[in-house]
């Protein structure tokens, strides 16, 4: 894999706040993808800072390179 480690930032409405069980996956606001888990922290500061006083919603940054090429757990 090149330099780039790719992650994607995306939310919506959760059941419970302390979890990632999204009340609508089809609603999911997928905010982009980014080289950087910098860029990502700094797109998902902002977009979550915009719902701060919604509770129930919920924005995460998924680790894209992880899931590309997963390193065995043996």
């Amino acid at each position: 894999m090149g330099d780039s480690l790719l992650h994607l930032v995306f939310g919506g409405e959760v059941d419970d706040p302390r979890g990632v069980d999204f009340k609508d996956p089809g609603k999911l606001d997928v905010v982009g993808i980014y080289p950087s888990y910098a860029e990502a922290l700094k797109a998902w500061r902002a977009v979550s800072m915009k719902h701060v006083d919604e509770a129930n919603i919920k924005y995460v940054v998924v680790h894209l390179h992880r899931l590309l090429e997963p390193q065995d757990e043996d």
